[in-house]
């Protein structure tokens, strides 16, 4: 059973940072790419950014230059490191993964919450 568990979001002030990790269990086949997704009220689930498993990234243009995603392949943990953080930013983050096999897999998501 293959669990995807996020934590570390908040309530954060504009221009806070917060580090949002996301941590699988019960894998059985190895992790291809793994990425953050968001949702603000009365939106579309959004791509943040994503990490491949030869450490390329790719960010969404909302938060370039402000996020980086990275992982801890031994821990199959991903990362988001988020920093001037701005109100649009709030919103639920939902880590998604990707194996090998082609099996994607979501954890249940965590506020983040940016009052200005």
């Amino acid at each position: 059973q293959v669990q995807l568990v996020e934590s570390g979001g908040g309530l954060v002030q504009a221009g806070g940072s917060l580090r949002l990790s996301c941590a699988a269990s019960g894998i059985i086949y190895r992790l291809d790419s793994m990425a953050w997704y968001r949702q603000a009220p009365g939106k579309q689930r959004d791509l943040v950014a994503f990490i491949t498993s030869s450490d390329s990234t790719n960010y969404g243009d909302s938060v370039k230059g402000r996020f980086t995603i990275s992982r801890d392949k031994a821990k199959n943990t991903v990362y988001l490191q988020m920093n001037n953080l701005k109100s649009e930013d709030t919103g639920i983050y939902s880590c998604e993964v990707l194996d090998v096999t082609g099996r994607t897999f979501w954890g249940r998501g965590t506020q983040v919450t940016v009052s200005s």
